[in-house]
């Protein structure tokens, strides 16, 4: 490329994209208002569970076993605590907590679309593929959606119920980072939505395609955070919500 690296050519739209999507003040009013929530994405048996889904034979699963121990080691000692940290931060602060999953209207998966029958994925309706990681699983009545479909917003209703709860913000986790998760956050942003993806709460199955997928989205259509710093996104909105019952109070 006439001797210039693809890392020392700046991108000309970078600073149109970050003001309309990524530091845009409405992001914070969205937040004050509370019109946010956390998606958690296909976080279930069919793909992220040893011995189940994609992985019940390993060696037909397509993955390396290199791929494989890096991917379940991500999600066990990084992935899932950080979800973890993440519903516990929204359900504190009464936030909503969405769930999306795979999974089939029906036992043969004939409502499946066709990128999945090609695939031949299925989790069928009440298969344990279709349940979700017990340790990040919904909570009383958490809204979950389900899908045939890498992108959520394709294939489901849930624009028009976000619309019905007001959100406007979109916090996503989940797996995998490179197809569910970056499908998802780019049709929201097209949809309007402010969109933030939740680096060490996503995984996928080699850290090379985690990170191509990220610097795909950083800046341009999320915002990419870490759990930490969505966790104190929550606690200056608790501690504003409690200055203003103080100043109401006096």
């Amino acid at each position: 490329m006439d001797g210039m690296t693809v890392a020392a050519i700046k991108d000309p739209l970078r600073d149109n994209y970050r003001e309309a999507f990524i530091t845009n003040p409405r992001r914070e009013e969205h937040l004050a208002d509370g019109r946010v929530a956390l998606l958690c994405i296909d976080v279930q048996y069919l793909d992220a569970a040893e011995g189940w889904g994609l992985f019940a034979d390993p060696d037909k699963s397509g993955v390396p076993e290199e791929g494989r121990r890096y991917y379940f080691d991500r999600l066990k000692t990084t992935v899932l605590p950080g979800m973890r940290r993440l519903q516990e931060g929204f359900r504190g602060s009464g936030l909503e907590v969405i769930h999306c999953r795979i999974c089939a209207l029906t036992r043969d998966g004939r409502d499946r679309g066709a990128g999945h029958r090609r695939l031949d994925l299925l989790a069928a309706k009440g298969s344990k593929e279709a349940e979700f990681i017990e340790e990040v699983a919904p909570v009383g009545d958490e809204i979950i959606i389900d899908k045939t479909a890498s992108g959520v917003f394709s294939a489901t209703n849930l624009h028009y119920v976000l619309g019905n709860l007001g959100i406007r913000s979109l916090y996503m986790c989940g797996v995998y980072t490179n197809e569910c998760v970056e499908t998802t956050a780019r049709d929201a942003c097209d949809l309007g939505y402010f969109v933030t993806v939740v680096d060490d709460a996503c995984a996928t199955v080699t850290p090379r395609l985690h990170e191509a997928s990220l610097a795909t989205l950083r800046d341009r259509y999320a915002r990419i955070c870490t759990v930490s710093e969505v966790l104190r996104d929550l606690d200056q909105l608790r501690d504003s919500s409690t200055a203003g019952i103080i100043t109401q109070h006096r």
